[in-house]
């Protein structure tokens, strides 16, 4: 029987746009399905040929070449399925499902797949945070089998077709329009089964190990973030890529320190007659003490900030300062000596030494004048 043309197979304009024959594809394929003719020869071959001419139209350059020189064209003899009648090398009813019905269930199995992503949790101290440093540490990973090289197989043989999916890894269920495809339970989706089983994996192709790493640390990082070592992770499937470690920092807590961004905070404490009168006075930092003056009349509570003395950026190194709150410490045992002393002190004031206090009493007066 004479070919006809394809735009008339598929009852649409020459001009017609991909969309519109997509459209006129789905709708008549629907219809002549041979799920829903069983042993209807018409309704198989108006199928096959309602595909032929989708197969063509619907590719840019095959379409081209076909309005071109017809049938006779470069490329456009026989079968465009790359067969010899029947379904040939026709990619498959998964392809024509997806094409009429939007790719109903399950993946296939069969083709590379990236491997796991790892996580391991490195502890640090506060130093070695600050500071940046190298940690060597072991972790345990699935890897490939040494035996069998990952197939699973028995040294020797090597995994077999699936015989209920033909490799597909997908199996298909019902018919109609209720056509449910998953993965296929006989291989997992693989598309491939082991019939003589690795005795070292058992079949898995796989085998947990024990690694050793080493990760550089960054100076200035913090509890919570994240360093990822690319392809540390499990090896991939079928050709995939490794995945990934993941390596999440804990930072054990100062002794004194408390981290504020890139500030490092802490109280000092200071005898009320070094607040009142400035002393020099000894700062931690990280790498020793500095001294510093503490000018005179600070208060308790006040804030003294040391510059540059703080963490550094992870990524611009610019560091955050030191700052003090100062915590004057009243004395709580006084010899009687020292008690006259004060008293005579304070018998010398008139109230404007003391800034709170002054400005406490305007406050009265204003209240009660």
């Amino acid at each position: 029987m004479a070919k006809r043309d394809y735009y008339q197979v598929l009852g649409v304009e020459k001009q017609a746009s991909e969309e519109d024959i997509k459209k006129a594809y789905r709708k008549l394929a629907k219809m002549c399905h041979p799920d829903l003719h069983p042993n209807d020869k018409t309704a198989e071959e108006r199928f096959k040929e309602l595909n032929e001419a989708n197969e063509v139209l619907s590719d840019p350059e095959k379409r081209a070449r076909y309005d071109q020189f017809g049938f006779d064209g470069p490329g456009m003899g026989g079968n465009p399925f790359g067969g010899a009648g029947g379904f040939g090398s026709f990619t498959g009813f998964d392809g024509i499902f997806d094409q009429l019905f939007g790719g109903m269930g399950g993946r296939s199995n069969t083709s590379p797949r990236q491997g796991n992503d790892l996580r391991y949790e490195l502890k640090v101290s506060f130093e070695e945070a600050a500071e940046g440093c190298e940690k060597s540490f072991e972790f345990i990973r699935n890897e490939n089998c040494d035996t069998c090289s990952g197939t699973g197989a028995k040294p020797g043989t090597s995994p077999q077709v699936c015989s209920s999916c033909r490799g597909t890894g997908q199996v298909q269920t019902g018919g109609g329009f209720m056509i449910t495809v998953r993965t296929c339970p006989a291989c997992g989706g693989t598309g491939k089964q082991i019939i003589d089983k690795c005795a070292s994996c058992g079949g898995s192709g796989r085998m947990r190990k024990r690694r050793t790493a080493k990760v550089k640390v960054p100076a200035g990082i913090d509890s919570g973030q994240t360093i990822i070592m690319n392809g540390q992770g499990e090896p991939g499937a079928r050709g995939g890529p490794s995945g990934d470690l993941n390596i999440s920092v804990t930072v054990r807590p100062h002794k004194l320190f408390k981290r504020d961004g890139l500030n490092l905070r802490f109280e000092l404490p200071i005898s009320f007659t070094n607040a009142a009168l400035g002393a020099d006075v000894d700062i931690p930092t990280l790498k020793g003490t500095v001294l510093y003056h503490v000018p005179e009349g600070t208060q308790n509570g006040q804030e003294l900030r040391m510059k540059g003395y703080g963490l550094p950026h992870l990524r611009s190194g610019v560091k955050g300062d030191i700052i003090a709150k100062v915590h004057v410490d009243i004395p709580t045992r006084l010899t009687e000596n020292q008690k006259n002393i004060l008293r005579e002190f304070e018998k010398t004031t008139s109230g404007k030494e003391y800034e709170s206090r002054k400005s406490f009493l305007d406050k009265l007066k204003d209240v009660f004048n």
